[in-house]
């Protein structure tokens, strides 16, 4: 099978036709040919009226739910909803049930995913059942294909579990990925401490909660002379500890809600907008901006989590936290963060996380293996039952417009285009 992919603007930092319009020609997932005008009759094309392409997207953290929670998303819908949200690769979160501890449970991801388009990069647990308690065999994972290893969004209260973790990494050159949040003061991330919370009085988690943590994984990190990928940042004061830190062994992630939404959001009790980390202020999300723009962020994350109608159908103090994200992520962005252009986004959805983890790059060039996004950035859309690919509908953009679409992906000889 053939793919056209017609004019499109090549988004792709670094390489020589970044920013080119461009025909690409695919045959048997290779790129055959790239040129100003192509023509090939037998080939399926792709077309839009403001059409773009950069190297498929990586999305660092992703929450899967197989195996234990297949009802909220199993690992085939985690893969179509991935693929029509621009992602070619995951890097997946261990929390599952068993937690992915072991080496066995590293190539059930693996061997269940194989004949997946979207490429499954496993994220093993730092301890065991991710309980804080007991470090895991890193190495034995490592070995069967773990790209890093995290307890996902549960903090290791432990520093001395920390450093050993950090000491293992630096060991197999892989890399720590971690949320800081000291639980005891966050208050169960219900809510940002500040006006909002207390006109609605509910619990407020102040920033010192990620602060705090933040600042010891930093001296540990430097302690032991590891690699360190903070996770999923939120407020300002993280983002003026983190400015101008060393690029080659730590590195940032923010969740592309932060970068959309304020705790505003919130007013009504609304439970979609419940997430973790929390939704802050104004001044929290624009540092935020600002950090992914000068670089002190480099990895935007959908913070996909998805959960069951049950668990968010409660007063707000009571339903669980998380949304889904995969679908939204780039949509919202272009909708709720105009500051951000299409180089910083193609940045940290494709070629960042790729390098951080270690994996090799995807670049669009002649005969190499398609591994592509394609999007139009100013193609409307909205997620709803008709284009919703997850089996959980726990979004804050739920039946809202969003401008910002992506048009298909391919990867090597199998590929997904959107029908919306």
């Amino acid at each position: 099978m053939s793919i056209l992919i017609k004019n499109a603007k090549i988004i792709s930092p670094g390489q020589d036709l970044h920013h080119t319009k461009k025909d690409i020609l695919i045959k048997n997932g290779q790129i055959e040919k790239i040129a100003n005008r192509i023509t090939a009759n037998t080939a399926k094309k792709i077309e839009s009226t403001n059409l773009h392409v950069s190297p498929g997207w990586l999305d660092i953290g992703t929450n899967n739910s197989e195996p234990g929670y297949e009802h909220r998303e199993s690992l085939e819908s985690l893969s179509a909803t991935a693929a029509a949200g621009g992602y070619t690769a995951l890097a997946t979160f261990p929390n599952t049930l068993p937690v992915i501890d072991n080496r066995s449970s590293i190539q059930y991801i693996l061997n269940t995913t194989k004949e997946h388009l979207v490429d499954y990069y496993p994220i093993g647990a730092i301890s065991k059942g991710c309980l804080g308690q007991e470090i895991t065999e890193m190495m034995d994972m490592n070995a069967h294909g773990a790209v890093a290893y995290s307890d996902g969004l549960n903090p290791v209260a432990s520093s001395g579990l920390m450093m050993r973790a950090l000491d293992y990494v630096k060991g197999i050159d892989s890399l720590v990925i971690h949320h800081p949040e000291e639980a005891s003061l966050s208050y169960g991330n219900q809510i940002h401490e500040g006006k909002v919370s207390t006109e609605l009085g509910l619990k407020g988690s102040p920033h010192i909660a990620e602060l705090l943590t933040l600042d010891r994984d930093l001296r540990l990190t430097d302690y032991t002379s590891s690699k360190l990928l903070v996770y999923n940042i939120s407020s300002q004061e993280s983002v003026r500890r983190l400015k101008g830190l060393s690029k080659e062994n730590i590195y940032t992630a923010v969740s592309y809600l932060n970068l959309c939404l304020t705790d505003e959001a919130i007013y009504g009790y609304k439970v979609n907008m419940k997430v973790r980390p929390p939704l802050r202020t104004k001044a929290d999300k624009e540092a935020l901006v600002k950090g992914v723009k000068s670089a002190d962020i480099q990895i935007i994350s959908s913070n996909h989590q998805p959960l069951e109608i049950e668990a968010k159908r409660k007063e707000f103090p009571y339903a669980l936290a998380g949304a889904i994200g995969l679908q939204t992520c780039f949509g919202g962005i272009i909708t709720h963060c105009k500051e951000l252009n299409l180089d910083n986004l193609v940045a940290c959805l494709s070629i960042n996380p790729r390098k951080i983890l270690g994996l090799s790059a995807n670049p669009i060039v002649k005969s190499s293996e398609a591994d592509l996004t394609l999007f139009d950035p100013s193609k409307a859309w909205t997620l709803d039952d008709k284009t919703n690919l997850s089996k959980s509908k726990n979004s804050p953009f739920w039946n809202q417009q969003l401008t910002g679409s992506v048009i298909a992906v391919i990867k090597g000889k199998k590929s997904h285009i959107n029908k919306y």
